[in-house]
């Protein structure tokens, strides 16, 4: 076998099931235990289908509800709440996106790194993959986004547990074009910066979206197909927590365009990519533009597959 064969077989991506190993949700949701931490919980925890504890998903109060008591029981995070109609993020996915950047840094289990710092670029009104930086790792962190409205919500979460005082600050980007400037400041260096991209290219797309999301729920449940011919929104959010003109495709390019300016500021440029065909044209424009080091990382929630494309100049 040449040398060159050996080193691409070493590349290839390991066969992964579920969340990632130091996943605390590996074992899916403890109802009892949650319900004893966050009392809240209890009116929505009811046998589904085949006689097992769990929540209605399709309903907005009860899939926050349950966010709110997962991040209390397991991070330590009190009174989590966000806006009506702000994006609610599932929690076991989002802290399957930090341990795989602590992974991408090369950061042994059980080890906090008060240095590294993060940059999480539009972190909405729920501000999540900062506060689980934050509470897994001992992250420094720093979110930013062009709603001022989300940018005071995550400031009351702030305000709520005063141990992320001085580990998670928040920025507003003033410029809708701009994702790193106007935010990383001179001589500033972030070890990573992650991104969780507006899915769809219009508000009419992210109905359709919400509305496909809640009948596939209701077929789980056995019934042919949502209640409501006109879906809130729980699924998405605040404007461009949801959606954004040229969609997620136009995103990302913007996204890796700008990151070669800051290229020596931060260590991995990171983001979710939730359509698979996204994936070639963005890896190409990231090759194109002088990257060193490209990486896709598979996730795997349940029957669902997300993957992060992460990046380097240095």
């Amino acid at each position: 076998m040449s040398t060159l064969h050996r080193r691409e077989k070493s590349r290839a991506k390991p066969v992964r099931k579920g969340l990632h190993p130091r996943n605390l949700h590996n074992q899916g949701y403890d109802f009892p235990a949650l319900v004893k931490s966050h009392p809240t919980l209890a009116p929505h925890v009811k046998p589904n289908a085949h006689g097992d504890l769990s929540i209605d998903f399709a309903d907005p109060l009860a899939v926050k509800t349950l966010n709110a008591a997962l991040l209390n029981r397991y991070y330590n995070i009190v009174d989590w709440d966000i806006p009506e109609g702000a994006l609610c993020p599932p929690i076991p996915g989002r802290a399957d996106y930090i341990h795989y950047m602590a992974d991408l840094l090369e950061i042994g289990p059980g080890l906090e790194q008060p240095n590294i710092k993060l940059l999480d670029i539009g972190t909405g009104a729920n501000g999540i993959y900062p506060l689980l930086a934050c509470q897994i790792y001992g992250w420094q962190c720093v979110g930013s986004d062009i709603n001022a409205l989300s940018l005071e919500n995550v400031a009351t979460i702030i305000a709520n547990n005063p141990a992320l005082k001085d580990r998670f600050t928040l920025r507003t980007q003033h410029d809708k074009n701009h994702m790193f400037e106007g935010i990383i400041q001179a001589g500033e260096l972030f070890d990573i910066s992650v991104c969780n991209p507006p899915f769809h290219a219009s508000l009419d797309e992210a109905r359709k979206g919400s509305q496909l999301k809640l009948n596939n729920l209701a077929r789980s449940r056995g019934e042919q197909k949502a209640k409501t011919e006109s879906p809130t929104l729980n699924f998405g959010g605040l404007g461009a927590e949801l959606w954004c003109k040229g969609g997620e495709q136009l995103f990302l390019k913007k996204l890796i365009k700008e990151s070669q300016v800051y290229s020596t500021q931060c260590r991995w440029f990171t983001s979710l990519v939730s359509r698979a065909d996204n994936v070639k044209p963005a890896k190409k424009l990231i090759r194109k533009l002088g990257a060193v080091d490209i990486r896709e990382i598979e996730m795997k929630q349940g029957n669902k597959i997300t993957r992060v494309l992460a990046w380097t100049f240095l």
